[in-house]
């Protein structure tokens, strides 16, 4: 029974790690990380910056500026619209950035 529950530890963790991999990824496919980095500030804010000023009931909102656009939430420069990404995915960077709280 012991031997069981540590692979299923093992399984749920790996579980986890390929979903940020497949966030991550999804974000460099996109050229998301032309702009944003997950710690640093480049054009845009940090990952890590836009997770601590929004809630996790906010994955709606950033989905519509990943899709919409932006300005002047993070200073002068706009945020492009990314209309070529599916709402799907859209929500899933939304929701792999949130998490970086």
């Amino acid at each position: 029974m012991k031997r069981f529950a540590i692979v299923v530890a093992a399984l749920a963790a790996l579980c986890a790690g390929s979903t940020t991999v497949a966030s991550e990824s999804l974000a460099k496919s996109k050229n998301c990380l032309a702009c944003h980095a997950v710690a640093s500030k480049l054009v845009g804010p940090a990952y890590k910056d836009v997770a601590a000023k929004y809630a996790a009931e906010d994955v709606d909102r950033l989905v519509n500026s990943i899709r919409k656009g932006s300005k002047g939430v993070w200073g002068t420069i706009p945020m492009m619209p990314n209309t070529r990404l599916s709402e799907d995915d859209a929500r899933k960077l939304a929701t792999w950035i949130l998490k970086m709280k």
